[in-house]
């Protein structure tokens, strides 16, 4: 924790053995649009701050930290589009008008496709809803319409060792997994992995995903030697919680794909296999949302999932 600041303990976390990177943590529960975790990690020549949120209180953290460090942010990395992760992407980039934004293309895709399809049902509610469920469509709204800023500056198309405001860090790219283009990103200096929505919790999200594709990305992570993994949603986990993680993901895989399988015996597998991962109080929205992505992804639109499985 950054000394001379105690206030930052009510939104910031140091992880252990790595006093310059802190975690804001994002949240998702059930009934609402989520946040995915915020990193800031200090660097020699400021801030850099992975993923940046969606509702206006995530990101105020960040900029609040950034505040209390007396340091500014110098860049931002984005995991991928999904607006709990780019959506903070406005305010930062209004209150630090030069800073970087590292992120694959794949938004560019998303705001022609899902994003725009997206509008439109949020359109479609808008018009039928009051109070604070017409100023949540609104918000969601204006995020998309923000388009360009929440853009890349810098496109990242391969992985690669960086130097990103005098840090060095190895940044790496995924295709078509939980989008068409994820990035994650290893600290050689702490040994920390910062996933994106390569892994979450309570339970993975394949809204945007190729399932296949995001078992072959999982066996990338574990080829790393990390000491810490940051997920995009859901608490740091050691090697030991990642491996349970990643079995439990392969074993859903293997369930949602079998049709013979009850939607709820996946649930039940997902839950017992991740059960030294999931706290008591997230399992039934962890069963909620494993029941609806067999229904909606694994076993629905086999076009829309083999479109999300192309290589881009």
């Amino acid at each position: 924790m950054t000394a001379g600041c105690p206030t930052l303990l009510l939104f910031a976390l140091a992880l252990s053995g790595a006093p310059d990177i802190e975690l804001i943590p994002g949240k998702t529960v059930s009934g609402s649009q989520p946040d995915g975790n915020s990193l800031v990690i200090t660097a020699p020549e400021g801030l850099i701050v992975m993923d940046t949120g969606r509702h206006v209180e995530q990101t105020q953290r960040v900029l609040d930290f950034a505040k209390a460090s007396s340091k500014p942010v110098r860049a931002i990395i984005n995991s991928h589009w999904h607006l709990d992760h780019v959506g903070g992407n406005v305010l930062l980039r209004q209150a630090y008008p030069n800073v970087e934004v590292y992120a694959t293309s794949a938004i560019d895709s998303a705001l022609t496709g899902f994003l725009k399809d997206y509008r439109a049902q949020l359109e479609g509610a808008l018009a039928k809803a009051e109070g604070e469920a017409a100023a949540n469509y609104r918000a969601e709204i204006a995020l998309i319409d923000a388009g360009e800023q929440l853009k890349p500056t810098r496109v990242v198309t391969q992985s690669s060792k960086v130097t990103i405001a005098g840090r060095p860090l190895e940044l790496h790219v995924e295709q078509s997994a939980v989008t068409a283009g994820d990035l994650w990103v290893f600290d050689p200096a702490t040994r920390v992995l910062i996933a994106g929505d390569l892994v979450t919790l309570p339970a993975p999200f394949f809204d945007t995903a190729c399932p296949a594709r995001w078992q072959v990305s999982l066996r990338s992570l574990s080829q790393k030697q990390f000491s810490q993994l940051i997920p995009g949603h859901g608490a740091p986990m050691d090697r030991a919680a990642f491996n349970v993680y990643r079995k439990a993901f392969d074993n859903l895989v293997t369930c949602g794909n079998d049709s013979k399988q009850h939607k709820s015996a996946c649930a039940d597998g997902w839950q017992r296999d991740a059960s030294t991962l999931l706290p008591e109080s997230d399992r039934a929205y962890a069963r909620a949302l494993v029941e609806y992505y067999v229904d909606n992804i694994f076993r629905a639109d086999g076009a829309k999932r083999d479109a999300a499985c192309r290589l881009q």
